[in-house]
């Protein structure tokens, strides 16, 4: 007996969390006067290493949400985390003005980021980890730098993949034979 159609889609997709990071309200001058609109920020994610962010702009807040949320499904992408659920190495990712340093931490440290940065990483579900943001303060170039952090980390795998070694060669462990 087959599982109804349904219930199959909802089994392969894991379900997703959204948080909404920033509201912004943006005008623009038109003959008549200033037209106003909102941007929302939002970053979705899966907390078990899948993250997006995305920008959605209207009229309306929940407008803009939906918006940003759709932005956010379509721009996810996957944080290699080692088992302690931290990053594998330290990174500094930078968009616009917007530079935050990530750096591994060890297990019972907690996620020690400010408030935009923070949704991000909670959502990829790392753990453990330190960051700090430099440069602006702007909320969006923030996520947006600490979005390219997570995107530019390589897994140790992935590094002794491209290199042609092992992982073990890689930390200078003796390799069992």
């Amino acid at each position: 007996m087959s599982m109804p159609r349904d219930s199959r889609d909802r089994a392969e997709v894991p379900e997703l969390q959204e948080r909404v990071v920033y509201i912004n309200r943006v005008s623009k001058v038109v003959k008549g006067g200033r037209r106003f609109a909102l941007t929302a920020l939002v970053v979705v994610g899966d907390g078990e290493g899948r993250v997006g962010v995305g920008m959605g702009k209207s009229q309306e807040v929940p407008i803009a949400i939906k918006k940003g949320v759709e932005d956010a499904k379509k721009n996810m992408f996957s944080v290699p985390l080692n088992a302690e659920g931290t990053l594998p190495h330290e990174v500094l990712g930078i968009y616009g003005a917007g530079k935050v340093l990530l750096k591994p931490a060890t297990p019972g440290t907690g996620v020690i980021a400010g408030g935009p940065v923070r949704a991000l990483l909670e959502l990829a579900g790392v753990k453990n980890v330190l960051s700090k943001s430099l440069g602006t303060n702007n909320a969006m170039n923030i996520v947006k730098a600490a979005a390219e952090g997570l995107r530019s980390l390589s897994s140790p795998n992935d590094v002794a993949r491209r290199r042609d070694m092992s992982v073990a060669s890689i930390y200078g462990w003796k390799e069992k034979v």
